[in-house]
């Protein structure tokens, strides 16, 4: 059964609007929004979120992180009144705190229903895996404001689905549902709203199943070619596989296989 995660460092000694619980027989440690009905993410929770997911990424109990929120909705945003009282200096790191799951070295799953509006929508975007509800609605409606997004959430978008989709979500402020976000590849699957828990548990169990090392091969390299030309895609490639090729992990998988039974990764 989860149980409350505890953290060795005293910035998350007292958790502003999420929890954190650790589910040790399945490997799997939950970040969970709790300022229901709509999540509002507030300024410093966006500093213990990143704390978070570095100190998840170092813990061998978790293989698998799962984001989601209490209630109805994931996130309908960040706390508007909180950016006028933070400082220039805070306002530019929110990237790169939204950005913690993709630097994340573990698989990242976000959990989406309801409302996933702005820096809701922005951390969405950064983690690995996004299953939605059919009640899910997502949007960046920094326009209506005044502004743009200022997590990500436009350049991830882009990469996703391109510069017309993303120019009629952005400069619109408009939403799109959970279907059409499938339909796009923004979300990676769709499933009626009392399926997301199940969709979720059987997600992380299937990559449980997987070597840890080449999942986190897998994950940065990925990332890090994202940019890159095809030629270089390639090259790199080849290097990851060359060095996966020395990895216990690699020869466990070979003689499961020829064995006929399931492999026993232990990430080495």
């Amino acid at each position: 059964m989860p149980s409350p995660y505890t953290f060795a460092d005293p910035r998350l000694a007292k958790l502003d609007g999420f929890k954190v619980e650790i589910d040790e027989a399945h490997e799997r440690a939950d970040i969970i929004l709790g300022r229901p009905p709509y999540n509002v993410v507030a300024m410093p929770q966006r500093d213990q979120l990143r704390l978070t997911f570095e100190t998840l990424d170092e813990d061998p109990r978790v293989r698998v992180i799962v984001v989601r929120g209490e209630g109805e909705h994931f996130s309908s945003g960040g706390n508007i009144g909180g950016f006028m009282e933070a400082s220039p200096e805070h306002v530019s790191k929110l990237a790169w705190n939204i950005a913690a799951p993709a630097r994340c070295a573990k698989p990242v799953i976000v959990a989406n229903r309801g409302y996933c509006f702005g820096v809701g929508f922005e951390l969405s975007l950064a983690c690995d895996f996004r299953i939605a509800s059919e009640t899910t609605q997502y949007a960046l409606p920094e326009q209506k404001l005044g502004q743009i997004p200022g997590s990500g959430g436009s350049a991830r978008l882009q990469k996703m689905v391109g510069i017309t989709r993303t120019k009629d979500i952005v400069m619109r402020s408009k939403r799109i549902s959970a279907k059409q976000a499938y339909e796009w590849g923004i979300a990676t699957e769709c499933v009626p709203d009392a399926e997301l828990e199940k969709a979720t548990d059987r997600l992380v169990d299937e990559l449980r199943t997987f070597s840890p090392l080449a999942q986190r091969t897998a994950k940065k390299l990925l990332n890090d070619t994202e940019d890159s030309t095809l030629a270089i895609a390639i090259e790199l490639e080849g290097h990851c596989y060359s060095r996966l090729r020395q990895s216990e992990d690699f020869k466990e998988g070979v003689e499961a296989f020829n064995a006929k039974r399931p492999p026993k990764f232990v990430g080495r």
